[in-house]
C-alpha cells in the first residue's frame, strides 16, 4: 500500500511481553496476540522485521551469583531468544503468513544463519524476518540487536513495544506526575537521563537517525495507526 507512512520496520519485542501474567514462559494467548497485529501490519503491505529478547527464559544478569561467567550466561540468555522466535514463528505461520527465523548463532537444524541480503530478499518477497541470537556476541543487549538489524535491513523505523504508552519524564508505574513527550530528541533524551534503550542501541540509531517511536503493545490497534501514520506513543530523532 502506497499510503503506509513506514513501509519497512523492525519491532521490537521484550521477551517478558510474552509472559502476559505468568511469571515466566510464554502464555498462548499473548503470543497469539502478537501474531495477529503483526498479520494485520502484513496484510497492509508493511515489510517487518522482528527482534525478540529472551528475558522470559533466561536473562544474562542471572547468572550473576550463580557460578555462571558472564560471557556464558549472555549465551544462554541467546539461545532463550531463540526459543521465543522458534514460538513467534510457530504462531505466525499458523494463521498463514509466511516467515523466516534467522538467528545469529549458527543453528541451521532451527533456523537460517542471519544474512543481511538474505534477509532483506526475504522482507522484499513479503516474509516476516525473525530476528534472535542477539548480535551473536555476549556483552549486547537484544536493544543493540534491533539497532544494528534495523539499520542494516535499512528500516525506515523502530518500534519498540512496551507496557506504558511513550516516554515520560520518570516512571509512570511509580511517580503519578509523570508526563509524556509526544516528540523528543535523541540529545535531550541523553541530557534527561531517560531509559529508552542501552546506550550503545541508543547511540547507534542516532549515529545513523534511525527513529525510534516507543509505544504501548498491548493495545491492539497500535501498530496499525503508527505504520498508517497517526501519532502513537513517543516519537525519537533528530
Amino acid at each position: 500500500m502506497s499510503d503506509l507512512k513506514y513501509k519497512r520496520l523492525l519491532l521490537k519485542l521484550s521477551g517478558e511481553s510474552l509472559m502476559g501474567s505468568q511469571k515466566f514462559g510464554i502464555a498462548a494467548n499473548m503470543l497469539q496476540h502478537y501474531a495477529h497485529q503483526i498479520r494485520e501490519l502484513h496484510d497492509m503491505g508493511a515489510e517487518i522485521a522482528v527482534v525478540i529478547g529472551g528475558g522470559n527464559i533466561f536473562r544474562g544478569i542471572q547468572a550473576e551469583g550463580s557460578g555462571i561467567e558472564t560471557v556464558t550466561g549472555d549465551y544462554m540468555g541467546m539461545l532463550a531468544t531463540v526459543i521465543n522466535g522458534l514460538a513467534l514463528q510457530s504462531a505466525l505461520e499458523s494463521i498463514g503468513v509466511q516467515t523466516r527465523l534467522m538467528t545469529a548463532l549458527k543453528m541451521e537444524n532451527v533456523a537460517e544463519p542471519y544474512i543481511r541480503r538474505r534477509a532483506i530478499r526475504h522482507l522484499e518477497k513479503g516474509r516476516i524476518v525473525i530476528c534472535a541470537a542477539g548480535t551473536g556476541n555476549p556483552y549486547f543487549t537484544t536493544d543493540s540487536a534491533a539497532a544494528l538489524r534495523a539499520n542494516e535491513i535499512g528500516a525506515d523505523v523502530i518500534l519498540k513495544g512496551t507496557r506504558v504508552d511513550g516516554i515520560y519524564t520518570a516512571d509512570p508505574e511509580k511517580d503519578p506526575l509523570a508526563v509524556r513527550f509526544d516528540k523528543i530528541t535523541f540529545t535531550k533524551v541523553i541530557s534527561l537521563g531517560l531509559e529508552v534503550m542501552d546506550m550503545t542501541a541508543f547511540t547507534l540509531c542516532q549515529e545513523n537517525n534511525m527513529p525510534i517511536i516507543v509505544f504501548d503493545i498491548n493495545r491492539p490497534d497500535n501498530l496499525r495507526r503508527i505504520v498508517l501514520g497517526e501519532e502513537v506513543g513517543t516519537l525519537v530523532e533528530g
